[in-house]
């Protein structure tokens, strides 16, 4: 009768070990790739743009109860923004938000499932702060500049033009963004490089991405 038995020569055992190295390294390689590409698939988000946004059902979107966002859209006779002001308005249960902070706590307890429509400022400065679990989709819908309003004799009209151009001509505005949205950011990178756009006052869509 014949029975297997382990092979205890030193060129046996040498063959066996290179054999399981072999193995042992395929599966580290397998591994570290699925985990690769779940993190990325993770990463992908279902929108890209307000297009993306009317064309879908799955996700709701909505923007601040009042405020520029939400007139931006009431006043709009762009087709694509058109349908989502529509939208917005008979959406139920309602998607407009009091505040900004219940808008981003929406998005983080909205598995996915909201979008927040706000201006570019605050949407930046959200998403560099902790937990770091939204993030900006799409190109920027629209751009306008703030104005500092002042009475129509006011002495302070012009001063306050020429220091806002000096600021802005001398690098300071930057200076302040970069300290307050980068610098002192609690995620770790430049949100402005996740996905888009910077610009004084702008409309963006922020979603969960993490």
């Amino acid at each position: 009768m014949y029975m297997l038995h382990a092979n205890k020569s030193t060129s046996g055992r040498i063959v066996g070990g290179a054999w399981w190295s072999v193995v042992l390294i395929c599966i580290s390689s397998y591994t570290a790739n699925l985990a690769a590409f779940l993190t990325i698939e993770k990463l992908l988000t279902p929108i890209d743009s307000a297009d993306d946004l009317v064309k879908q059902s799955e996700i709701a979107y909505g923007t601040l109860q009042s405020g520029s966002t939400q007139e931006f859209f009431r006043r709009s006779k762009v087709p694509t923004y058109m349908a989502m002001w529509n939208y917005m308005l008979t959406a139920h249960p309602s998607v407009f938000v009091a505040t900004i902070e219940k808008g981003i706590n929406k998005v983080q307890n909205s598995k996915g499932k909201y979008a927040f429509l706000l201006e570019s400022v605050y949407n930046e400065y959200a998403n560099s702060r902790k937990p770091c679990d939204t993030m900006r989709v799409g190109p920027n819908m629209n751009s306008n500049s703030y104005g500092i309003a002042t009475t129509k004799t006011s002495i302070l009209r012009d001063e306050v033009t020429y220091a806002v151009l000096s600021l802005t001509e001398d690098g300071t505005l930057l200076k302040l963004k970069k300290k307050w949205w980068v610098d002192k950011g609690e995620c770790g990178f430049d949100t402005g490089h996740r996905v888009s756009i910077f610009q004084v006052t702008t409309y963006q869509i922020t979603i969960q991405g993490l």
